[in-house]
């Protein structure tokens, strides 16, 4: 999203909230999406990942009232709901959008972060159900606002772990921590290498105006019976502790092989290996590309990004047709034609794929992804390019 769109997105949400409220709001925040460029399925085994912000956010405007609620209008869902700020808040019995909103208001309030009442709008330009954190966007955008309207400031990873939180109580989704670190601390033209057990983040440079980052929304999500993420994230604890240790990221590649027949049985075949085969490598592949990435080797990049999907999809399962097919053009056009890798990003079933192309190649490659996408599959691809994002912050207050 260049500047002038972004300017596009606030000065709407500037206008929602005089519509909605009959005057102009005092509070400007916003928090972005992201895409993860390698590192899938790591991050509740210990490991790293390698995400960046990118250029679609949720912007939140808000006013203090002198009511006790506050009363929140999401555009993207057309709806307008009461959140109390006070007392205790408890997780409702559906989880909805109005959880995560909720969630976050509490955890910031525990955090010392008290406010009266305020209305608010909410919109977003973070593609919904893509794989892209627009739930970790809105998270941080509203736990950034509790910090313009009350004065308090979290610390720098205090705002995301209780995001986190937030995700975890009231959304009921055990997520990873990379969503909430990435959108709250993410830079302009970087991406950050997330150790997930130290929760220490290093920003690499992501600054080659010759590289621009794609992403391709399959616009297909699987349905899924709820079992598929609880199943491996159960495969990885049960492979860690065969291996007597407490997780993956403890375990090397060569003591996986060595120790391979620890995790075949009757009961599970050899998914156990394949599971902690795609989790160790992963890491291995996610700190090659780093360091590939600073020397611009971008064929070393391109090549563990290649790598990735094909584990993503034989070893770990969670890649899908679709996908499967946007990935395997990217490998027909090449380097020589301007893809540099290309893999599935996110939590899988669908969603998008990222990949790193020629900024000179972005509209040719753009409409090759469309037109071969459609003629196999019979669907319209969504597709957008952006460069490393700015993370959370406050644009008026």
């Amino acid at each position: 999203m260049s500047d002038q769109l972004f300017t596009k997105l606030i000065d709407e949400t500037k206008a929602l909230f005089h519509e909605k409220y009959g005057e102009s709001p005092s509070v400007l925040v916003a928090a972005p999406g992201r895409v993860n460029l390698i590192g899938e399925h790591t991050d509740y085994n210990g490991g790293y990942v390698f995400p960046m912000a990118i250029e679609r956010y949720t912007v939140i405007a808000a006013k203090p009232t002198s009511a006790d609620v506050a009363t929140i209008y999401s555009h993207n869902t057309g709806e307008t709901a009461p959140f109390a700020i006070s007392g205790e808040i408890k997780p409702a019995d559906k989880v909805r959008w109005t959880s995560y909103v909720q969630g976050t208001i509490a955890c910031a309030l525990e955090k010392g972060a008290k406010v009266g009442g305020f209305n608010a709008v909410i919109n977003s330009s973070v593609p919904l159900g893509g794989g892209l954190s627009s739930s970790a966007s809105l998270e941080v955008a509203v736990a950034t606002l509790m910090e313009a309207l009350s004065g308090v400031k979290f610390g720098k990873t205090e705002k995301p772990l209780l995001c986190q939180k937030a995700e975890h109580v009231f959304a009921k989704m055990a997520c990873g921590i990379m969503d909430q670190f990435i959108s709250a601390l993410g830079e302009k033209d970087r991406a950050m290498l997330l150790d997930c057990r130290s929760q220490e983040p290093k920003m690499i440079p992501l600054e080659d105006p010759e590289v621009s980052v794609l992403i391709t929304n399959s616009n297909v999500k699987h349905q899924l019976t709820g079992s598929e993420y609880p199943e491996r994230r159960a495969s990885c604890e049960e492979a860690a502790h065969r291996l007597g240790v407490s997780l993956l990221r403890d375990v090397s590649f060569d003591t996986l092989m060595a120790n391979r027949a620890k995790l075949l049985d009757d009961q599970h075949g050899d998914r156990l290996f394949k599971r902690a085969r795609h989790a160790i490598g992963e890491d291995v592949r996610t700190l090659a590309m780093a360091d590939a990435l600073v020397k611009g080797e971008w064929r070393v990049v391109g090549e563990q990004m290649y790598a990735s999907h094909d584990s993503l999809r034989d070893d770990y399962e969670v890649s899908c047709r679709e996908i499967d097919i946007l990935v395997e053009i990217a490998r027909k056009i090449g380097f020589d034609g301007g893809v540099i890798g290309s893999r599935i990003t996110g939590g899988g079933f669908g969603g998008c794929t990222v990949s790193l192309v020629r900024t000179d190649k972005v509209d040719e490659i753009s409409e090759r992804y469309i037109r071969e996408y459609k003629a196999q599959t019979g669907i319209d691809a969504t597709i957008f390019s952006t460069r490393a994002a700015q993370g959370a912050r406050v644009l008026q207050e």
